[in-house]
């Protein structure tokens, strides 16, 4: 497919705009960039969708599928879940007092430390987990349905790259 034949998206009339205003500058960055923080809007919007459909919000489904991910007991401390959600506590004390009412998941004393607790999730978080989980990922199928899988295999390695470049 020819530049000519290629549909155009909104970045396109925006690196446009810079090549008539301002020619001298490389927006390649702007390209990448653009269209990321664009995809991860439109997909954010998505996943709250799916989600909503079983009461949770996207950061309570991160915290109930870290929970998940941690594997049988199914349990981490405040702290952990914290920073492996990149969140401070008070916004994770806020999630868990939200799901803890919704009986998704219970705190409890650390058993080996007096000051600690841990976080279970309950018999129906994990039902609600496993099931949410299915639908989030089935939308992320559908978004991803404009690839086929080589191409999809090779945005995904790309991706990674420039992730593991950044975080440096």
């Amino acid at each position: 497919m020819t530049a000519e034949q290629r549909p155009e998206d909104p970045v396109d009339a925006i690196i446009e705009q810079w090549a008539r205003v301002r020619p001298d500058l490389d927006t390649t960055g702007m390209e990448v960039f653009g269209r990321v923080f664009r995809l991860a809007r439109a997909m954010g919007d998505r996943m709250e969708k799916a989600y909503a459909a079983y009461g949770i919000s996207r950061g309570e489904f991160d915290v109930l599928a870290t929970l998940r991910r941690a594997g049988e007991p199914y349990t981490l401390s405040p702290r952990r879940l914290s920073a492996t959600l990149m969140l401070t506590t008070g916004g994770m004390t806020g999630r868990l007092d939200k799901l803890e009412r919704a009986g998704l998941l219970r705190r409890s004393p650390d058993p080996h430390d007096r000051r600690g607790l841990r976080v279970t999730l309950t018999e129906e978080g994990l039902r609600l987990i496993d099931t949410a989980v299915g639908a989030g990922l089935a939308a992320q199928s559908e978004a991803l349905s404009a690839l086929d899988g080589e191409r999809a295999a090779h945005l995904a390695g790309l991706l990674r790259e420039l992730l593991l470049a950044t975080e440096r």
